[in-house]
């Protein structure tokens, strides 16, 4: 059997001379105890010295990722003659057995066998000191920890992140500068803003014609269509905008070459940030796109960090400060944060838009997690979600039409009007019930008596209440009293005819003493005022003797 074992200086091949030790693996650390011992379990068989930095760097990096190298190859080669080999990594020993048919092995004595060389390696292997190994292998772990930090996928996270914020920030500055230069030459032509809509072209346009004059004679067509241009120059010819000086027109020229230049470098860092996004996170970029994904990156801090998060951070992500304004004041919590600005959200309606949401989180959270974590380096998850998440889309499409239509099926139910059927399940239709007036009872009655009958009736069907008995009692009394009252007023009208002729006589008398008697009415008539004062006084008197005593008794009080 032969070892295998790596170190900063190059490959080392041992011949292990006694394999029956290997049984013991308890007893094999104390036959490395000391040099001679140990020789008498291994022996050198071969060593490949690596002859620079990048050589045993490369050789590193293959071991690491559970591979061989060329040179390890070739040493393997020519060293192992049908022998089994024994290595410290099981995927490095199925890679030496596919490649090299050499036939290999991995156990716990192996391990301590490992162990045991290690700690008698220099006297091992002839001429390789103690200090020279020490530096070798602190330069070897620099170089490795460099490459990892060249290659590690977090470094290429912090360009997207970089990138992402680059391209927001050029967005606002190409919209500034535009605006600035449509407010500026807005004073020599100002209709030119409501024909060139896009602020590209209009700088393009100005930068073409600087003044207003030059219109006519200058040609558009690469720049904007023959509608447009016509246009143009009509408005030109017409326009009411002031005169503008040459000075002012060529720095109004330069910053349309500063808005021109930054467009061009933002299309150019697009197709960078989308190379990158199509390298970094394939399925997330064919699920929500480059920018969303890149912008979900960017508030994650890195890929492996928004991999952590469930599907329910995701679909809020971005929208932390109307969550936590929401939670403080007891309202709903938002749907979405960026994935707002994904396609399949947009296209969904606007009832539909949470559930869309959080359908694409879910899906989201899965193809991070796959990009950051999986080995495949392709788009196939991503374009599998999206169509699972498409279909979803015009399902709920589908069931927003049919309830729209009157049932979930989007058939509407065409029942006849039944009164009589009840609700419910299994309900039965029975007839209803109409009224019969052939079963009552009339009498010959008179229609007087008959509808006091019933008044009388009504009250009676009602619930006694305490406190109408009286005054049923006092209407009852009244009724009797208006019923014998009818016959006495026969005998009272003509009594009346008698007393009426009666009366006449005594007011003609009275009329004459009247006449007679004038003065002395007069003079009575102011005494008889004054008996009735006095009169009227004593009544008083009598009937409030409470009220004088009330009086005599605030009278103390204040006194």
């Amino acid at each position: 059997m032969l070892l295998l074992f790596e170190t900063p200086a190059g490959f080392a091949l041992f011949k292990v001379l006694d394999e029956g030790k290997l049984s013991k693996v308890e007893d094999l650390g104390k036959e490395f105890s000391s040099p001679d011992s140990a020789r008498k379990v291994v022996k050198l068989k071969a060593f490949s010295k690596f002859e620079n930095t990048s050589e045993a760097l490369e050789a590193a990096t293959k071991i690491i990722e559970s591979s061989t190298s060329k040179g390890l190859r070739k040493f393997l080669r020519a060293n192992c003659d049908g022998e089994m080999l024994a290595v410290a990594d099981s995927k490095l020993g199925n890679a030496i057995k596919d490649k090299l048919k050499i036939e290999c092995v991995h156990n716990n004595a192996v391990m301590e066998l490992m162990r045991g060389v290690r700690s008698q390696l220099t006297e091992l292997i002839a001429g390789l000191a103690t200090q020279d190994l020490a530096p070798m292998s602190l330069g070897l772990s620099h170089s490795l920890s460099r490459y990892k930090l060249k290659f590690s996928p977090d470094k290429v996270d912090t360009m997207i992140i970089q990138a992402i914020g680059l391209l927001d920030d050029l967005d606002k500055e190409l919209n500034t500068y535009a605006m600035r230069v449509r407010e500026w030459y807005g004073w020599h032509f100002p209709e030119l803003a409501k024909i060139v809509q896009d602020n590209i072209l209009y700088a393009k346009s100005v930068k073409l014609m600087s003044s207003r004059d030059n219109a006519a004679k200058l040609d558009f067509s690469e720049i904007l269509p023959e509608e447009v241009e016509a246009e143009l120059k009509e408005a030109a010819v017409i326009s009411m905008g002031s005169d503008v000086s040459d000075v002012d027109l060529m720095n109004i020229k330069e910053l349309c070459d500063q808005v021109l230049s930054l467009a061009e470098y933002r299309a150019q860092l697009y197709d960078y940030l989308k190379n990158r996004m199509n390298t970094i996170a394939p399925n997330l970029t064919a699920l929500v796109g480059e920018l969303v994904g890149a912008r979900l990156i960017a508030h994650g801090g890195s890929l492996l960090n928004l991999a952590k998060q469930p599907g329910s951070t995701v679909q809020i992500l971005g929208a932390e400060k109307a969550l936590f304004r929401a939670l403080k004041t007891k309202h709903a919590t938002p749907k979405y944060g960026l994935l707002y600005h994904a396609s399949l959200v947009g296209q969904a309606p606007p009832k539909m838009k949470g559930k869309m949401s959080r359908s694409l989180a879910a899906k989201a959270a899965l193809t991070i997690r796959y990009d950051a974590l999986g080995d495949a380096q392709d788009d196939s998850m991503g374009l599998e979600n999206r169509l699972k998440l498409e279909a979803r889309l015009r399902n709920l499409e589908g069931k927003e039409l049919g309830r729209s239509a009157g049932s979930a099926k989007g058939k509407p139910k065409i029942e006849a009007y039944d009164k009589d059927r009840k609700k419910g399940a299994g309900g039965l239709i029975t007839p209803a019930k109409t009224y019969n007036p052939s079963a009552d009872a009339v009498l010959g009655r008179t229609p007087n008596s008959t509808a006091r009958n019933v008044e009388e009736e009504e009250p009676a069907k009602e619930a006694p209440v305490p406190g109408e008995d009286k005054k049923e009692k006092k209407k009852k009394k009244k009724r009797s009293e208006e019923v014998t009252a009818v016959p006495s007023d026969r005998n009272e009208a003509a009594e009346q005819d008698g007393e009426g002729e009666a009366k006449k006589e005594k007011k003609k008398k009275k009329k004459h003493l009247a006449e007679s008697d004038g003065v002395q009415n007069d003079d009575e008539g102011g005494k008889k005022k004054k008996k009735r004062k006095h009169a009227e006084a004593e009544q008083d008197d009598e009937e409030t003797p409470g009220k004088k005593k009330e009086k005599k008794k605030k009278k103390k009080t204040e006194d």
